[in-house]
């Protein structure tokens, strides 16, 4: 797949099919995205695999303690306030997913059970954590972590597989150290799902928008 078609058509997937994706091609995904560029080559990151049993018992405790109305407690605190122009790009994609499942912004069973979905991981068959030291400076750790995980988002969507990397997943990480055996000495970043794409869900096909250059670059010379 040439590389530009990849940057452009890959997207957030949010429903998976049952169909589960071979270790060994998450194993070759891992092995490859690893080529990503880091601070130093110091390659700061570690990673949790969850498939199978270990995973469907995450998913159905992350969805109900999200739905119990438990306070998340993420080892990265999640950004309290947004500029004004961040926040009306995140609030219209938060409308196009809506919109494209039919729920009215007055549903508000519809949109529970939508974040429900959400922190069971929209039904994928893989998780990847990131997880780091915690004695590690965070600010060049992120980075690293941000350029891995954009690299094995290309990789799996040039194989035809579906990614989205979800706050959801992470929001509780007490469950996630309980069962997948991850220690108080690391920090958990981000979970990435992993899975077969539902390509004819029309939440997987609503326009996607970004901002012209001219919003983000200041030229000088």
């Amino acid at each position: 797949m040439d590389i530009n078609e990849a940057v452009k058509n890959r997207r957030s997937i949010r429903r998976f099919l049952p169909e589960r994706v071979p270790e060994e091609t998450i194993r070759e995904l891992i092995s490859d995205a690893l080529w990503a560029p880091s601070w130093g080559n110091t390659q700061q990151y570690e990673f949790v695999v969850a498939i199978g049993d270990a995973l469907e018992r995450f998913k159905k405790e992350n969805r109900e303690v999200f739905m119990s109305g438990e306070k998340p407690d993420p080892d990265v605190p999640m950004p309290e306030k947004w500029p004004e122009t961040l926040k009306k790009r995140y609030l219209d994609v938060g409308k196009s997913v809506l919109t494209s499942l039919s729920i009215p912004r007055e549903d508000k069973i519809g949109r529970m059970n939508y974040y429900g979905d959400m922190f069971s991981l929209f039904n994928a068959t893989a998780l990847l954590i990131v997880i780091v030291d915690k004695d590690i400076l965070l600010e060049y750790a992120m980075l690293d972590v941000g350029i891995f995980i954009q690299t094995f988002k290309l990789l799996a969507h040039a194989r035809g597989l579906g990614t989205i990397s979800l706050a959801a997943s992470v929001n509780y990480p007490q469950i996630i150290r309980r069962i997948f055996n991850v220690p108080e000495s690391r920090r958990i970043i981000i979970g990435t799902a992993l899975g077969w794409p539902d390509n004819d869900s029309p939440v997987n096909n609503f326009e996607r928008k970004r901002d012209p250059v001219e919003m983000f670059v200041r030229w000088v010379s």
